[in-house]
């Protein structure tokens, strides 16, 4: 029988541990502004920020081609619905 794999969404799921190498100044610069017990913390919420904004990009890129340029003030708004549905709910989407 095939093992199935957990869809967890960005967020979402227990810890697992993962290999990261970082200048040793970035990571001393992390450690002084939130100290050695947040700093996976601080890393996580950094990463989540980042794909968050990746799939808001990908989002945008699809409909653009799909329907067309939008202006700088749609992209404004859709960035500003996109926090409020996802990032304030915790509903994270899946990652792709």
């Amino acid at each position: 029988m095939a093992e199935r794999e957990t869809p967890y969404s960005i967020g979402e799921g227990p810890a697992t541990r993962v290999s990261l190498s970082l200048p040793e100044g970035t990571a001393e610069a992390i450690r002084q502004r939130v100290g050695k017990r947040e700093f996976s913390a601080f890393i996580t919420e950094a990463v989540e920020r980042e794909l968050r904004g990746r799939i808001l990009d990908e989002y945008l890129a699809d409909y653009e081609h799909r329907q067309g340029p939008i202006s700088e003030q749609e992209q404004e708004r859709a960035r500003r619905v996109f926090d409020e549905v996802f990032a304030e709910e915790g509903q994270w989407p899946a990652a792709s």
